[in-house]
């Protein structure tokens, strides 16, 4: 009997502001293309921007114009690939619940989503604060059920 064929509809790729992310995003893009499947880019919020959202120091329109920034340079890759591409926004960070943090809401969103497959970037290094995705791609790959591309 021989083994079957990896079947994927849902490409689900977690960004945030950083280069690596949009690597992340090219590759998802690729692998999309490859199994004619679909995008969905996640724009995880980090721990400063919820606070300053919570706080009401932040105008909500400017992380949302941020956020669309992000999701709009998934959609242009996405586009060059011919495959589309879905977005959202989540905070990677909670006050109320210890278990919500970056990596854990990448894999509620491939659950809510039904994604068959993930590409994560890998731990940015400059420490910039738009950067949250830096240690949930090593939580990704020890509890994701689907296959996981860290890039």
């Amino acid at each position: 009997m021989s083994p079957r064929p990896l079947s994927i509809d849902l490409v689900l790729v977690p960004v945030d502001q950083s280069d690596e992310a949009t690597r992340a995003a090219e590759y998802a893009a690729a692998v999309a293309a490859e199994y004619d499947a679909a995008v969905h880019a996640v724009h995880v919020l980090g721990e400063d921007v919820v606070r300053a959202i919570e706080q009401g120091v932040v105008d909500e329109d400017a992380v949302a114009e941020d956020s669309k920034a992000v999701t709009d340079t998934v959609s242009a890759l996405a586009d060059e690939a011919d495959v589309p591409v879905t977005s959202s926004v989540a905070y990677g960070f909670s006050r109320t619940s210890k278990l919500r943090h970056p990596g854990s809401v990448v894999l509620d969103t491939a659950e809510e989503l039904n994604a068959d497959f993930i590409v994560v970037p890998r731990e940015p290094v400059s420490g910039d604060p738009g950067e949250v995705l830096a240690k949930a791609a090593e939580y990704v790959l020890l509890y994701a059920s689907q296959p996981v591309l860290s890039v």
